[in-house]
């Protein structure tokens, strides 16, 4: 049995660190519901996009022919992954890199744009990191999802890369959070009709039937002049979205993570203290054992 003084120091170790998870969970909780109104209110936004969008793919028809509709077939794919410059969030960071490496993309085929410190210190290892915008994340503006969109753009046009994703964790509620890879270029209509249905069944809304989700559009010029406006900002959009939604999911974590090592250390604490009593109960009985049998060896 280890000793009083050691068990008395394992327990106020455990102590300090309890109270240390304790206030980075206050942190986290005030953190989380600033994310979670951020979220809550740009949703509107959001959704208002993907409907605009889909809804001028509707219009125009499956034969329409645009650069940012065509697969390609060769060249090398960029991945937006998106995690958080601190640790100590339970699995939040290690699900997006799981989602980024157990991929079918192949290692020589994939570029990292990373938005996280955690993210870009793990998967630079395996792929080649082509930027780090990992001081965005710290509070997210739309000034440098344009900033993102536009490089990686940039980098579709000209050839380089032939595919952009992008891996992020989507908020749902407080405890809920989805690992989530979705492809922003060549626009991929089913998939986005999808992302934004899920997102209504995440907001407790009853999912619109096809007939339903589109409203009838005219727009002017042809289509592809209107796609030429609205796909840059509709990228723009889905990269800042992962981001503020990245921030709520960072803090829901974390507070559970925190709100976990709380309890354990609680427990912790409870079974040393027990321990502490018994060694102490334990030295008590041997010292009165000592001092009886010395009073009868002087008698």
């Amino acid at each position: 049995m280890a000793s009083m003084r050691d068990i008395k120091r394992r327990r106020q170790s455990i102590q300090s660190t309890q109270q240390i998870a304790k206030a980075m969970n206050l942190v986290a909780t005030v953190k989380l519901q600033r994310a979670k109104q951020h979220a809550e209110r740009s949703r509107v936004y959001f959704r208002s996009m993907y409907i605009t969008v889909l809804s001028v793919l509707e219009k125009a028809g499956a034969d329409l022919d645009h650069e940012f509709l065509k697969p390609r077939e060769a060249g090398k794919k960029a991945v937006i992954a998106i995690t958080s410059n601190r640790g100590l969030a339970g699995g939040y960071n290690s699900n997006v890199i799981k989602l980024v490496t157990k991929g079918e993309i192949r290692n020589d085929d994939l570029e990292i744009y990373a938005v996280g410190k955690k993210g870009r210190d793990s998967l630079k290892q395996r792929y080649h990191l082509k930027e780090d915008y990992s001081e965005c994340i710290e509070e997210p503006a739309y000034a440098d999802a344009m900033k993102i969109s536009k490089d990686v753009m940039n980098a579709y046009l000209s050839g380089e890369i032939s595919e952009i994703h992008l891996a992020y964790t989507a908020f749902v509620n407080t405890v809920t959070h989805e690992p989530t890879m979705i492809k922003l270029l060549p626009v991929d209509t089913n998939e986005h009709r999808q992302r934004m249905e899920d997102r209504i069944r995440w907001n407790k809304e009853q999912a619109p039937e096809k007939s339903n989700l589109l409203s009838p559009m005219t727009f002017e010029p042809e289509a592809e002049a209107a796609l030429d406006l609205l796909i840059p900002k509709y990228i723009t959009g889905l990269i800042y979205d992962g981001m503020i939604e990245a921030v709520a999911s960072e803090n829901g974590a974390r507070m559970q993570a925190m709100d976990a090592a709380t309890q354990n250390a609680e427990e912790m604490i409870e079974d040393l203290s027990l321990l502490y009593n018994r060694a102490r109960q334990s030295s008590i009985t041997q010292e009165l054992t000592e001092i009886i049998a010395g009073a009868n060896a002087i008698s």
